[in-house]
């Protein structure tokens, strides 16, 4: 049967030992729906409840609620157990929980997730000859610094890592381990970049930590910095260490209003960024700036003028098109928002160091 996370915000006179009550609720009638409650979190400060149960659907889940207690969740959303299991570390109750007669568990969903990127630049053939190990070396040494820190790694590809923490504070310690690391590895083509952002696995998205995940890796691909925390990571990461303070040297903390002006950015860059005329004056129009106003506030986000933020969005997507090589040159120049192949060509040789005629040929070989 598929199995199904959904999301209950309870008031604040709600404590563990009535969450614990309407579970076992849930488990008294849960056979006349067909349902199997797996196990559930509850944070106590955030006042919010997660269920995981595997049900024939999402109607089945409603109405055993409904008829157990009454308390109808306010979002479910299907998942994959094993990837809830790498997020949040469990798809059972804690082992901790099992002995009391009320089995009461006070764990929270809360996550801090990291995105770590790794980008190798130039990338001229004899880089790339070399590759290969140098992504082996580099990416051994993130995941035993992600173990180090109780970090549970729950995506990896050559230039990505996507990380969850049940700790703010190992979260950030991890991200700046990682960056000693990788730095100490003497490579100056290595441009290493890492997001941290905080949440809970069900919002009003599908995805489990959808909304968590985007403003990562928003933190991590588009903002200036090494190291990017969202406002909420860094007032967590205070709030556990009193009297040490954020880092400025390696990390940036991207502000609340600031990450409003860079989600309503890059939803629009997502949607339109193939479009060829895209440009500046569309930016002008979404976020209601003028143009002086609107280069200062990318300039100061992301360290590029408008301009150059497309272009340089429009071939890091060319980049992975010819990783995947389906398409000739010509048509990813097309296809990533460029008027000619030509321009194309020289936009990514001056970028990435490499003609991409050459860039294609050099990993064939």
């Amino acid at each position: 049967m598929p199995i199904y996370m959904d999301r209950h915000d309870v008031s604040k006179e709600v404590t563990a030992e009535i969450v614990a009550d309407l579970h076992q609720k849930d488990l008294k009638i849960q056979h006349k729906f067909n349902c199997k409650g797996l196990t559930y979190w509850f944070d106590d400060k955030r006042k919010t409840a997660f269920c995981l149960v595997e049900a024939p659907d999402q109607a089945a889940i409603k109405a055993m609620h409904d008829q157990a207690h009454g308390e109808v969740p306010h979002k479910i959303i299907e998942v994959d157990g094993a990837i809830v299991e790498s997020f949040l570390g469990r798809i059972e109750d804690p082992k901790k929980s099992q002995k009391t007669t009320l089995n009461i568990i006070n764990d929270p969903a809360y996550r801090i997730i990291m995105v770590v990127g790794i980008k190798h630049l130039p990338l001229n053939s004899l880089h790339l000859k070399n590759i290969k190990l140098l992504i082996q070396k580099q990416n051994s040494s993130i995941i035993k610094t992600i173990d180090h820190f109780k970090g549970r790694l729950v995506k990896q590809k050559h230039d990505c890592f996507l990380i969850s923490f049940d700790s703010v504070t190992n979260a950030v310690l991890c991200a700046l381990e990682i960056h000693t690391v990788i730095n100490t590895q003497d490579h100056p083509y290595t441009q290493l970049k890492m997001g941290l952002s905080g949440g809970v696995p069900v919002s009003e998205k599908e995805g489990l930590f959808e909304d968590t995940i985007k403003t990562a890796e928003r933190l991590c691909t588009v903002v200036k910095g090494g190291i990017v925390l969202s406002a909420e990571v860094k007032d967590l990461y205070e709030s556990e260490n009193l009297n040490i303070s954020i880092d400025k040297q390696y990390i940036n903390v991207l502000h609340s209003n600031d990450e409003k002006f860079l989600n309503l950015l890059m939803d629009h860059t997502e949607r339109e960024w193939r479009n060829t005329s895209l440009s500046a004056s569309d930016y002008v129009k979404i976020l209601g700036y003028s143009k002086s106003q609107l280069y200062r506030k990318m300039v100061a986000i992301t360290g590029k003028s408008p301009n150059t933020f497309i272009k340089d969005y429009r071939l890091n997507n060319a980049l992975k098109l010819l990783n995947k090589r389906i398409d000739n040159i010509s048509e990813i120049a097309f296809e990533t928002g460029f008027n000619s192949p030509a321009y194309f060509s020289k936009c990514f040789q001056n970028t990435f160091g490499i003609l991409p005629s050459n860039y294609l040929k050099s990993y064939q070989h």
